[in-house]
């Protein structure tokens, strides 16, 4: 029976994709490096900030490490002007929430920016767990952080849902041992994660629900 469910950030509870990039490319320019598009944004982001720099910055850049200091001192700052919330789904984590689970974020976003979009975005309370990239886990899909987010919340990993709309999510549902969902109105396509090996998916916020619930009356 499912007791807690854990969600990705970017592109799961939020589609950040157009801030983003914008912030990649304040920081490559400030290097004289060339813009990305929105589409190589999206190919880019989900395994954290260094490796979306790394893969922004031209092959063999050397400012790499510099762009990166550049890119989480003024993400750290965004106002997220440029992101939203996705249909339905603020009723959808609030009826989750009311039917008794618990509700928490593991992301590989930077802690600081993870924070500012939780707090703009989402009614204080509704998270039990808020964990990004803090320096003291390993990045996704690395387990490690989504079982620590399973023991705070006083829940077995078994009893948790593990929601994402990357390949390194569907992974840490596998590694971690919970009730893996891929939700297919973020950065990847159905295609690109079933290679990953997810085998349920929710298109929408209700399906997502649906899904949801379903196991935790088991």
């Amino acid at each position: 029976m499912l007791k807690a469910v854990l969600l990705d950030l970017d592109g799961t509870l939020l589609d950040t994709l157009e801030d983003i990039r914008y912030y990649t490319n304040e920081a490559l320019a400030a290097f004289s490096y060339p813009p990305i598009t929105l589409d190589e944004t999206r190919r880019y982001v989900g395994d954290g900030a260094w490796d979306l720099i790394e893969r922004a910055c031209p092959k063999g850049a050397k400012d790499v490490e510099a762009c990166y200091e550049h890119f989480r001192e003024h993400f750290a700052k965004n106002t997220q002007e440029r992101t939203h919330l996705y249909d339905g789904e603020l009723g959808c984590l609030q009826a989750l929430k009311a039917r008794g689970l618990k509700l928490g974020v593991v992301t590989n976003k930077p802690q600081d920016a993870t924070d500012g979009c939780i707090q703009k975005f989402f009614p204080e309370g509704l998270f039990d767990f808020v964990g990004g990239d803090n320096g003291n886990f390993p990045k996704k899909p690395d387990p490690t952080l989504a079982r620590y987010a399973a023991l705070t919340l006083h829940v077995s990993p078994e009893e948790c849902a593990f929601v994402g709309d990357g390949e390194t999510d569907a992974h840490v549902a596998q590694n971690a041992g919970m009730f893996g969902i891929s939700v297919l109105w973020g950065y990847r396509t159905k295609e690109q994660l079933e290679g990953a090996g997810a085998t349920r998916f929710a298109s929408n916020y209700p399906e997502l629900f649906s899904l949801l619930t379903s196991e935790a009356t088991r």
